[in-house]
């Protein structure tokens, strides 16, 4: 079952040429960031989520200056804790197509050096240059669309939980 799976995958991969593994390399790459982060949001972010709005109601003084600037410094951590990550995310996805267009170009390379050598009476022969620029490309937009999917939601959801602790930070 898993040959097979296998073989089909290395088939595909394999008539739309090089770029479709390096394009695969950064799409498994940004979908483990993205597994890391749902991962966070669902079980690191809530333990210190409870652990700063203890230390905020611990707080005898919660008033003056020092007490503020404490709380200010719980948000920045939560603000960089939420987006880590969340920038390379968006810069893998925008690679994905371009990387599309390159695996386009290559196989247009290709085609026309096929053409340059052998004429264009044989179409089999330039069907492998097509296919080399034509799967590419829909990959790389494949995979930019549910990227930027994923992230417009990840996004959402760390704005979100950074504005119900910063609510509940100042609601005290």
């Amino acid at each position: 079952m898993f040959e097979a799976w296998w073989f089909s995958l290395e088939h595909f991969m394999n008539q739309g040429g090089q770029i479709l593994w390096w394009l695969a390399a950064v799409v498994v790459f940004s979908w483990l960031l993205v597994l890391e982060r749902v991962l966070y949001l669902g079980f690191t972010y809530p333990k210190q989520k409870k652990q700063w709005l203890a230390q905020w109601q611990a707080r005898s003084d919660q008033t003056s200056w020092y007490a503020h600037a404490a709380r200010d410094g719980w948000l920045n951590q939560a603000h960089l804790a939420l987006n880590q990550h969340l920038n390379l995310i968006k810069v893998l996805v925008a690679i994905c197509p371009m990387l599309g267009l390159l695996g386009t170009v290559t196989g247009m390379i290709s085609v026309f050096d096929v053409m340059a050598t052998q004429g264009s009476s044989q179409p089999r022969l330039m069907a492998s240059g097509i296919s080399l620029a034509t799967l590419p490309t829909m990959a790389g937009m494949v995979a930019a669309l549910t990227g930027m999917f994923v992230h417009s939601r990840l996004s959402k959801a760390c704005l979100l939980r950074e504005l119900k602790l910063e609510k509940l930070l100042r609601s005290q």
